[in-house]
């Protein structure tokens, strides 16, 4: 039934997703396709069967399939589909020895096979046939959670999945399973605890061992801990010191055997070390304790390794094991049998583990066995020269192409140096030695710790790209377990190399970290250095690309970590020994090498890196290394020939496969391994032949390969090796492989260049000294620059490596997703080479590479590919540093290569081509910026003269210049020369004289973004001319032909807009390069420092500019410190600004914020002095000039004083009020130059009141003073209180004295006169008295005038009333405007509802004609709201007569005397409103007037109703009516306070007699009052049910009538008040009407008592205030109405209620 497919899928098939499978490597191999019906996207191979998936998500297994049931031979040749999987989409398949696991889209993890030791995580079955679900549960979380898996790995008796959090789960037997347990199996799947929390990438299992690929956790950004100087776990020391001549080695290379090395202090787990030994530790302090010694008998396949430290031999001897010579027996010191498992010997770790005391650390100088420094460094040397004579017979030469990937080559080549006799006397000897020389040393350590961080602050280091930790490049990448007890021989060598490194350490690793501080690494510090750190060097830049920003999303990680675990027999752990570890520990030595992906074989590791290189290790038996190292115990490269760039992995049980680049764009494959002779029937005999086979050296080219077509991926499997592959459709396939090739080309070529060229220059120590501090800074940048660009091709090309493997939808290339980021970095890696270029940096390196790379540097000429011969080598260094230019066109001949593949319309094709066409148009850009750069080198060189150091500037690029004479100075003199050099940023203006052309004498830098330039019209002079405008000077440039005029006009033109868009020589071209306008904009953005002009010289101005003029928004700052910001017109400050003075003695500054006009303050403002004062109101000319408020001293200060008032020219001049609030005295008058001169009102707090005459700022001739018990003194005064001339004395009884005084009022007056004392029927002297307060203040209309001509000029009138109306409300729409879009900026200014009252102020009242009362009502509430809002000139008017009011009248103003004038001021407020208002609506009658009756036609519907209407009180226009209510409120509480002082005395008694009168009940009430039996009422409703009204009830009667009075207290203007009035008198009535259920009409003898009774039930406090306010401000034409009447009722009560005498 499987074959019964439909004829296009068959093409379909034949052409992606093909499998072909082999054996071993000879000649005759050729591969067998396994035919399917589907592409197949994924293969997996166990030992002896294989699985594979299709497309649609099918699985199929081939191979022996012994689970089976029904198969009728166990061998299956076709492969067979596992239909119990077909309902679901699998997406993942494996394959381990014996048994298979596959991974479902949902996440779920299916298992079949062999099921002895739990692989397949299904308890009770030994076999399982059919594909089972295995449950994943996560069981730490409540309810427990099943784990989504991505991907599964099968090993022999083990399996691991990596679930979707990227954390690891194992099930199955032995101790490659990472799990803290000793009971196997593992049937139900559990986390691997150290791992958790880790991202882990990929995880791949060998026969008994597991590898997993772990992104590296970023840097921590916490400090850290101080770390700790032993092992968690075996408790040796971790640091060993050697003293060595004038060196000191500190290392830390312990890595424990047991397991996990500790990350933080706590103990994960490890194995128990006995007490005996910690006794042990105790008495003898001269070795370090081991907790777990154990000697391991050889394995066939590795050399002796000796323990981490020597175990002192009579103890704990572990007897070899005959039976298994293979396997180390490893026993634990506490358990006296570990468990065994099939034969095999597994360690349990047990949990309890504790470090050891510090009492087991052994230090101490006195316990060396040595007697002196001298015979420990004689031994020492006689130790390292033995060693280093092994070594050299051993060690071949460091190759320096290894440098690039595995700088640790030469250590890590052969650590098993010394030989085995001498093992242990010289460990136990050596380690003694390094305690004893530990106290000797720690001095000097101290200092020398200090040296090196200092020399790394100081030094000139270049961090590369990433996260991965810089300092592992410092240190042997792992040190083999043991080497501190054996090899000391490589001594001299790791201190020659460690020199060398550490002269720029990490530089081309992939480190964040600029300052390298101290990390415990190998550290080697000298004398010589210290003296070193002392000489300047270039400043450290922290160039830490930081990761890319975040497109990192979509590229995979190239800062990776593997860490391994599981059985160590063979070294496929890459520890170094051959040691189990029974958790996930980290192998260091491939720290830093970008590893990839990772794949294990039976009994070895594979690692492939971003640069395409394999590292390999484990068991070697068969040359499936591809190398022929030792120790393999540690990852070394395979051997391929150079250019050879390997992509996919795959080991199988005795060989290893490749997948790789050569030189043409089809992949090829490589083997390495155990061949495979083609034997007809499978014996046992087979595996015994097999083992002596013949077996390759290093990896051999398979030569079928190239018949297989595009190769995708490879995996292996037992003997088996099988590939996928994919036919060229279209070119498509072939076109994605070159892609992914060329960046892994570029890569490789990126990092070479890193490795091969820049590591060595860096590792010179005269390198910054022989380039000079700029020069080493712009080299720093660059290499930042390069490992920037270096890291995201990395990343690119893994990126694209994955892509080949799996999807091929071109959607998902982050070349086409996240151009921006590729072009970016190029562009930003161009310029940092065109700024090494320019400022001749490539010519400074030469002889470095001469010093470093001998006389021909042919490193450089092949690193360059440069095909010119003879180019001198500071060219070649260029053209090296120029290739990633080259490589943005491949991007783009290879885009464009994949889009021919598509259809012309679709959208895959357009995403290509516009992608195509950017990156071409980047490399053309760029290549366009590299000939100026080369253009502005070959300038500088030639240029003549001192000014080059001034003007060569790394990103300055010359654009054109004048040398030729084609530009002239208009009007120069004879003898000058003017040279004009146009750079990316200046034009630059040279001049010199005749005689000496290559002198010239001055020069003149105009920056760009601040120069205008326009051509002169040719009409009339016939003179090419260019006018340029800079901010102070303008000159005309005279061209000598009008296409060297229309060049430079260009040139200028395009260089100032370049300058303004903020590109500079970055400048990224649009894709089409067309759209740049022809002129920069005259308005712009730029920052200026002028040099001339006499107000702003030196000052820096950072704003707007028009036209070679600060226009707009700005800050100017000015050398000394003053600051402003604000707006500017035509160059001067104009408009509202901020301005700050700092005044130096007294440490704060004068800061202005407000109004300006032609760069002086003018209009509104607020000055706060540095001394502490503050000035709100008017300026003129930079000074105080209008109506202002000067605010002196705190509350709590020395002389808090406040004026408010008018100024002229910054003096106090016309009416203000003065508070004096020390003395407590304020002051209402005339004032001149800051004196008081002229009418005025003085009151004091104790109530003294004085008006008069002032002058010279002292009460002077005539005035009237009163105090508080109403003596009144008129007469003359000399000083302020003084008396001083005719005058008389009034005592508060009436009697008088008349005569000449002198003397201060309030101690003895003297005096002669007479005295006189009226009769009581003389009492109109006494009333003449108290009439003529007032008469000496100023006159209520002469108050304020400044703030009323501020309105008036506000609305454009230069005196009031005369301007026309239209100019008026413009003047109000542009303030309104202004104000808005101010508020626009800072919406947090405005609520809401001011915001709407702001909005419905746009709309003015229109009318046409006479008003009417409805244009009445219209006018009145827009004044309302005109009135409501700041923003308005009416509303500002108010707003200040409110505070200048309350100013006035509040505090010590609150003086009874005062009463009269503030009323007057209210009136005449209302008047000069008034005038206002009708400036501004001229229809509007005059105060009095009547309004107009509403047109005839409008009423026609309705005729007869309009004619009876008579002419309401309302439709007489009046100033109260209209203002009042806007007004008033805002003033009330001062007046009321006034009222209220002035009638204390009448209120009093009227409240006594209130008081008294209401204790009554309310008919014996009635019947005092007189009110008629008619009218008192007979039943009263209290809460909504009528009750008798009886002798006892009380507040009762008229209680409606009484509430509605009680209102009068809350309302504020006087027709308010009235209003209320009349709605008690309509209560009192509607209650009677009630009462005599028929019509009547009031007498006033029957209404006063009823109205009397209500307003003494009312108890209104103060109803003498509430009735002379009504009477003072009510409005005229209602005198004589209704509401006069009621009004003259109610206060006829107030009188008659003082005047009752209760019978």
């Amino acid at each position: 039934m499987e074959k019964q497919i439909s004829s296009g899928d068959e093409d379909g098939s034949g052409e992606r997703g093909l499998l072909h499978t082999w054996r071993g490597y000879s000649y005759s191999t050729t591969p067998e396709r396994v035919l399917l019906s589907r592409p197949v996207l994924q293969a997996a191979l166990g030992a002896r069967h294989g699985v594979l998936l299709v497309e649609g998500g099918q699985v199929y297994s081939f191979g022996e399939l012994p689970w089976k049931q029904n198969q009728t031979s166990s061998v299956v040749t076709e492969p067979v589909l596992e239909a119990v999987l077909s309902e679901q989409r699998v997406v993942f398949v494996a394959a381990g020895s014996a048994h298979s696991g596959v991974v479902t889209e949902d996440g779920g993890v299916h298992m079949w096979g062999e099921n002895a030791h739990g692989q397949c995580g299904l308890s009770g079955l030994s076999v399982i046939p059919n594909p089972t679900p295995v449950a994943v549960l996560d069981s730490e979380a409540t309810p427990p959670q099943t784990v989504k898996i991505l991907e599964v790995a099968c090993g022999d008796q083990h399996t691991l999945a990596l679930s979707a959090k990227h954390e690891v789960w194992a099930w199955g037997s032995g101790c490659q399973l990472g799990l803290n347990t000793s009971t196997f199996p593992v049937w139900k799947p559990q986390k691997v605890e150290p791992l958790a929390g880790r991202h882990v990438l990929q995880v791949a299992c060998g026969a008994a061992h597991s590898l997993a690929l772990v992104r590296c956790l970023p840097p921590p950004q916490e400090p850290r801990k101080p770390p700790q100087d032993k092992c968690g776990q075996c408790h040796q020391l971790l640091y060993t010191m050697t003293d060595k001549e004038d060196h000191v080695i500190i290392s830390d290379g312990h890595h424990c055997p047991l397991g996990v090395e500790q990350d933080s202090g706590e103990t994960k787990s490890a194995l128990e070390g006995s007490p005996e030994q910690g006794k042990q530790g105790k008495s003898s302090p001269t070795e370090p304790v081991p907790s777990m010694s154990t000697q391991i008998p050889r394995s066939p396949t590795s050399s002796t390794i000796p323990d981490s430290t020597p175990a002192s031999e009579s103890q704990n001897q572990v007897p070899a094991s005959s039976q298994e010579p293979a396997e180390p027996t490893i026993e634990d010191s506490t358990e006296p049998e570990a468990p065994v498992t099939n034969g095999e010997v597994c360690v349990e770790a047990s949990e309890s583990c504790t470090p050891e005391p510090d009492s087991c650390r052994a230090i101490g100088g006195k316990c060396s066995p040595f007697p002196d420094e001298q015979a420990v460094k004689a031994y020492l040397k006689r130790l390292s020269d033995h060693a280093l004579a092994e070594h050299t017979t051993k060690t071949p030469t460091i190759h320096s192409a290894q440098l690039s990937s595995d700088p640790t080559d030469p250590f890590t080549s052969d650590p098993l140096i010394p030989v085995a006799q001498s093992v242990t006397p010289m460990g136990s000897a050596l380690n003694n030695l390094v305690v004893s020389c530990a106290s000797a040393v720690g001095e000097r350590v101290v200092s020398t710790y200090e040296a090196l961080s200092l020399r790394k602050v100081i030094g000139y280091w270049v961090p590369g790209e990433g996260r991965e930790r810089v300092e592992e490049r410092l240190r042997l990448e792992e040190p083999m377990q043991g080497k501190k007890s054996s090899s000391l021989g490589d001594i001299r060598e790791e201190e020659a190399e460690l020199s060398r490194r550490l002269s720029l350490p990490g530089l081309l690793s992939q480190g964040t970290h600029a300052l390298l501080l101290l990390h415990p690494v190998y550290r080697l510090l000298s004398p010589r250095l210290l003296r070193r750190t002392s000489r300047p060097r270039a400043r450290a830049i922290p160039l830490s690309p930081g990761g890319i920003p975040e497109a990192d999303a979509h590229l995979p990680s190239l800062q990776t970590e593997v860490w391994s675990w599981g059985r160590g027999q063979e070294g496929q752990l890459g520890h170094g020994d051959i040691l189990p570890r029974l958790q996930p520990i980290c192998v260091k030595s491939l720290n830093g090498k970008e590893v990839l992906r990772v794949a294990a074989g039976a009994h070895h590791s594979l690692a492939l890196t971003a640069q395409s290189q394999v590292f390999s290790w484990g068991c070697n038996t068969s040359g499936q290394l591809g190398h022929m190292e030792s120790p393999t115990t540690f990852p070394h490269l395979t051997k391929l020939s150079d250019g050879i760039r390997v992509w996919d992995i795959g080991a199988g049980q005795q060989h290893t496969l490749l997948l790789a680049d050569g030189d043409c764009i089809q992949p090829i494959l490589y083997y390495s391994g155990q061949q495979v002779k083609e034997v007809t029937e499978v014996t046992e005999q087979t595996e015994e032949e097999e083992q002596t086979g013949e077996y390759t050296q290093q990896p051999v080219l398979l030569p079928f390969c190239m018949n297989l077509g595009y190769v995708s991926s490879v995996c292996s499997g037992g003997r088996t090796c099988a590939a996928l592959t994919d036919r060229n459709v279209m070119g498509f396939i072939a076109s994605l492989h070159e892609l992914a090739a060329a960046e892994r080309k570029y890569y490789c070529k990126l990092s070479n260049i890193k490795s091969l060229l820049l590591q060595p220059l860096l590792k010179l120590d005269s390198l910054s000294s022989t380039l000079g501090q700029s020069t080493a800074g712009l080299l720093q940048n660059l290499i930042g620059r390069l490992s920037r660009l270096s890291q995201l091709t990395g990343q690119n090309s893994a990126s694209l490596t994955s892509f080949l493997r799996r999807s091929r939808d071109i959607r998902g290339l982050v070349i086409l997703d996240d151009a921006h980021l590729f072009l970016d970095t190029h562009s930003e890696y161009c310029s940092a080479v065109g700024d090494l270029l320019v400022m001749g940096g490539f010519q400074a390196l030469v002889k470095p590479c001469h010093d470093v790379f001998g006389k021909g540097a042919e490193v450089v000429q092949r690193l360059s590919e440069c095909s010119e011969e003879g180019l001198p080598l500071a060219d070649i260094l260029a053209h090296l540093f120029y290739l990633p230019i080259k490589h943005l066109h491949e991007y783009g001949r290879l885009l464009l290569k994949l889009a021919t593949c598509y259809e012309v319309s679709s959208v895959d094709y357009q995403k290509l081509q516009d992608a195509c066409s950017k990156y071409e148009s980047m490399a053309l850009h760029l290549k366009k910026r590299r000939k100026e750069a080369e253009y502005t080198l070959h300038f500088w060189k030639s240029f003549p003269g001192k000014m080059t150091d001034s003007l060569r500037k790394p990103s300055r690029r010359l654009i054109c210049e004048s040398s030729n004479k084609a530009l002239t100075l208009q009007n120069a003199g004879r003898f000058s020369v003017n040279w004009f050099m146009l750079f990316n940023d200046a034009l630059v203006h040279a001049q010199g004289m005749v005689p000496y052309k290559s002198l010239f004498s001055t020069h003149h830098v105009f920056p760009l973004a601040t120069l205008w330039v326009e051509p002169i019209s040719e009409e009339n002079t016939g003179l090419y001319g260019l006018k340029v405008t800079s901010p102070e000077e303008s000159f005309t440039l005279l061209a000598s032909s009008p296409a060297e005029k229309a060049k430079w006009l260009r040139s200028i033109n395009q260089a100032v807009e370049q300058a303004l868009s903020g590109l500079g020589h970055d400048g990224i071209p649009s894709s089409t390069g067309v759209t740049q306008r022809a002129d920069p904009p005259i308005s712009r953005t730029a920052s200026y420092t002028f040099y001339k002009d006499s107000r702003l010289k030196e000052a820096t101005y950072e704003g707007r500019w028009v036209s070679g003029k600060p226009h707009g928004r700005g800050v100017v700052k000015w050398v000394d410190g003053r600051m402003y910001t604000g707006t500017f017109k035509n160059g001067l400050e104009d408009g509202f600004g901020d301005y700050i003075v700092p005044n130096k003695n007294l440490n704060s500054c004068d800061h202005y914020q407000g109004q300006w006009k032609d760069g002086k303050m003018h209009g509104f403002g607020t000055f706060r002095y540095a001394s502490g004062e503050v000035y709100e109101g008017s300026f003129q000319d930079n000074m105080r000039h209008g109506h202002g408020m000067l605010r002196s001293g705190k509350l709590n200060s020395t002389s808090p004083s406040v004026f408010i008032g008018q100024w002229q020219y910054d003096k106090k001049s016309g009416y203000g009020v003065f508070d004096d609030i020390t003395r407590g005295e304020k002051y209402m008058g005339m004032w001149l130059d800051d004196q008081r001169q002229g009418n005025g009102v003085v009151v004091t707090q104790f109530g003294l009141y004085y008006e008069g005459a002032f002058s010279n700022n002292k009460m002077m001739g005539t005035g009237v003073l009163l105090s508080e018990d109403d003596t009144t003194f008129e007469g003359e005064f000399s000083e302020d209180w003084t008396l001083n001339g005719k005058g008389v004395l009034t005592m508060p009884n009436g009697d008088y004295i008349e005569g000449s005084f002198s003397g201060v009022w309030g101690t003895g007056l003297k005096m002669s006169g007479s005295y006189y004392k009226p009769s009581l029927y003389d009492s109109d002297k006494e009333k003449a008295h108290a009439l003529k307060l007032g008469r000496l203040a100023v006159h209520s209309e002469d108050k304020w005038k400044a703030v009323f001509m501020e309105c008036w000029n506000r609305l454009g009138c230069d005196s009031p009333g005369q301007g026309q109306t239209t100019t008026a409300w413009d003047s109000i729409a542009v303030a309104l405007t202004a104000n808005l879009r101010q508020q626009r900026d800072s919406p947090e200014l405005l609520s809401r509802s001011h915001h709407k009252t702001l909005e419905s102020l746009e709309f003015i009242p229109q009318h046409v004609g006479p008003v009417t009362l409805e244009v009445y009502h219209t006018i009145r509430r827009y004044l309302v709201k005109a009135c409501d809002t700041p923003l308005h000139p009416l509303g500002r008017l108010v707003e200040t007569l409110v505070s200048v009011y309350r100013m006035t009248y509040v505090g010590v103003g609150a003086n009874r005397r005062l009463l009269h004038q503030a009323v007057n001021e209210i009136k005449s407020y209302l008047s000069r409103i008034f005038q206002l208002v009708r400036f501004l609506f001229p229809d509007l009658p005059e105060e009095g007037g009547s309004l107009a009756d509403p047109p005839k036609e409008t009423s026609g519907s309705d005729p007869a109703g309009k004619q009876l209407e008579s002419p309401k009180p309302g439709c007489v226009v009046s100033s109260s009516a209209l203002l009042l209510p806007v007004l008033l409120p805002r003033l009330y509480p001062p007046l009321f306070t006034l009222y209220a002082l002035e009638k204390e005395k009448e209120d009093d008694v009227y409240w006594e007699c209130v008081l008294r009168l209401n204790k009554q009940p309310d008919l014996a009430l009635l019947a005092f009052l007189g009110v008629q039996q008619k009218f008192w009422p007979v039943t009263v409703t209290v809460h909504g049910e009528k009750q008798q009204v009886l002798s006892s009830t009380k507040d009762s009667c008229f209680a409606s009538a009484v509430e509605t009075l009680q209102q009068i207290s809350t309302t504020f203007t006087p027709s308010d008040k009235l209003q209320v009035i009349q709605l008690t008198f309509e209560e009192i009535t509607q209650e009677v009407l009630a009462l005599l259920k028929q019509d009547f009409l009031w007498s006033m003898d029957d209404l006063f008592p009823v109205f009397l009774f209500v307003v003494l039930r009312a108890r209104i406090r103060n109803l003498g205030s509430e009735v002379s306010l009504i009477e003072d401000l009510m409005d005229p034409c209602v005198q004589h109405g209704e509401h006069g009447i009621m009004f003259t009722t109610l206060k006829a009560c107030y009188y008659q209620i003082q005047h009752e005498k209760v019978t």
